[in-house]
């Protein structure tokens, strides 16, 4: 007959509750198995708690290949997991030593272990991470410097991958075997104090328990869970916040963003950031965070910075200047691209089609007409008289960047007649018959005021 002690009792009730909970009753899970006490817990546990749940269960065990005893081990998990009724299956990773082997080995088992899932068709994997894990990744993460995202620590799902045994510690683990009568192995890399994970178990957690007179994991796990609920609920508001002021360039409307409690508006220019390949450590989140609420730029690093300036937030590329560019139109019928900014002009008879900007040209019209990129002492008339071109664009807000770039058109004498997508003068007296054309090279600021 199968023992019900108090110890069996906690954890077999523990995982009934927490298949239930992610959707797994009447499903198929695939084990993460070690041979360790955890794994080994997880397999004994399941195995109990499957029939009431109409549970199709197997188990994947896997051989990293980076010690001898690891060949043994597999073998242990195939001949208790027969013992139990269930499929085994070995899979060998054949890794090597050297650096970075504890994350080639995790990133190996992940990718492994789903294959294995989607070929059998089973619903999740389930590994063995427990309230002493959580606790554990809680405090190195708090330690390395970390936000409400990092402290939320390991979750207890995700697409195709279940942890049922988060709410028990490592203790109630190896008590349930000890009840059981089940041994387990033990890899000795989980007491190698080279790692940081083994001096937070063995220093830090045990110092901890005794400052508070008792034991934390619990605490901090169940801490670890809270912090992942509200990150979500954050989380989510950030992503309405990034709806709302997204714009059609890609940058983020300035205003708006100052407005967002600091909660959301780190999380929003983080993301944006993140769309520009820049991770976001605490220093350069600082440098945005001032650069935005002064209306400044902050640089980046690679040649990038963040401007906010011009109503946008937006990640550039730094620039020198580029060379002026020149298409020459000399009459009715002339046209061309303006080389270097993508837009493309025609004179043409009449209106121009939806989407093509058109001026409509004046009787008279002094030709050559010169389309080209903004010079040192350009003006505009206007109503109010004569203005720096300079002033006029950063009036129309249009972003730094983009400024050195933008089309002006000049008549035979000079004047500047037109800035296609942002200013246009007002309807001549006389008409030609004939309007200049303006495709732009994609979205672009549709401004037209007279100013």
């Amino acid at each position: 007959m199968p023992r019900t002690g108090p110890r069996t009792h906690l954890l077999t009730q523990t995982l009934e509750a927490a298949y239930a909970r992610l959707g797994l009753r009447g499903g198929s899970v695939l084990l993460a198995v070690s041979g360790g006490a955890d794994s080994t817990a997880l397999l004994v546990g399941t195995a109990r708690v499957a029939p009431r749940l109409r549970l199709r269960v197997e188990v994947a065990t896997l051989n990293h290949g980076l010690r001898l005893e690891s060949q043994a081990e597999v073998q242990a998990v195939v001949r208790l997991a027969g013992g139990l009724g269930l499929p085994c299956h070995v899979r060998e990773l054949h890794l090597r030593p050297g650096a970075g082997v504890e994350a080639r080995a995790r990133e190996a088992r992940y990718a492994a272990l789903e294959a294995l899932r989607r070929e059998r068709g089973l619903m999740a994997v389930a590994t063995a991470h427990t309230a002493s894990d959580q606790a554990e990744t809680l405090l190195m993460r708090l330690a390395r410097g970390t936000a409400l995202r990092g402290a939320g620590g390991i979750q207890e799902a995700r697409e195709g991958l279940v942890r049922p045994l988060l709410e028990r510690t490592r203790a109630d683990v190896e008590a349930f075997l000890a009840e059981e009568g089940v041994t387990y192995s033990t890899d000795p890399m989980n007491a190698d104090p080279a790692l940081f994970r083994t001096r937070i178990r063995r220093d830090v957690l045990p110092a901890f328990s005794r400052a508070a007179g008792h034991a934390v994991e619990t605490r901090l796990a169940a801490f670890a869970r809270l912090a992942a609920e509200d990150d979500a609920l954050l989380a989510s508001l950030a992503d309405e916040a990034w709806r709302r002021l997204r714009l059609e360039d890609g940058s983020l409307e300035a205003v708006g963003v100052r407005a967002l409690e600091a909660p959301l508006r780190r999380r929003v220019l983080v993301r944006l950031l993140g769309e520009a390949g820049v991770p976001a450590d605490e220093a350069l989140l600082a440098r945005v965070l001032r650069a935005v609420e002064r209306g400044g730029v902050a640089s980046l690093g690679r040649e990038l910075q963040l401007r906010a300036a011009s109503g946008r937030v937006r990640c550039v590329r730094r620039e020198e200047r580029p060379e002026t560019r020149e298409l020459r139109l000399d009459g009715p019928g002339a046209g061309g691209l303006l080389e270097g900014t993508g837009w493309r002009f025609s004179v043409e008879p009449g209106p121009p089609p939806l989407g093509v900007h058109g001026l409509v040209l004046a009787e008279g019209t002094r030709w050559p007409l010169t389309v080209r990129t903004r010079q040192p002492g350009d003006r505009l008339g206007t109503a109010a008289g004569q203005r720096k071109l300079q002033d006029v664009l950063v009036d129309l807000r249009v972003p730094a960047e983009k400024r050195a770039a933008w089309p002006v058109v000049v008549d035979g004498e000079g004047r500047v007649l037109w800035l296609p997508g942002l200013w246009s003068p007002p309807p001549p007296a006389v008409a030609s018959g004939h309007a200049l054309w303006a495709a732009p090279p994609g979205p672009s600021i549709q401004r037209t005021p007279s100013l």
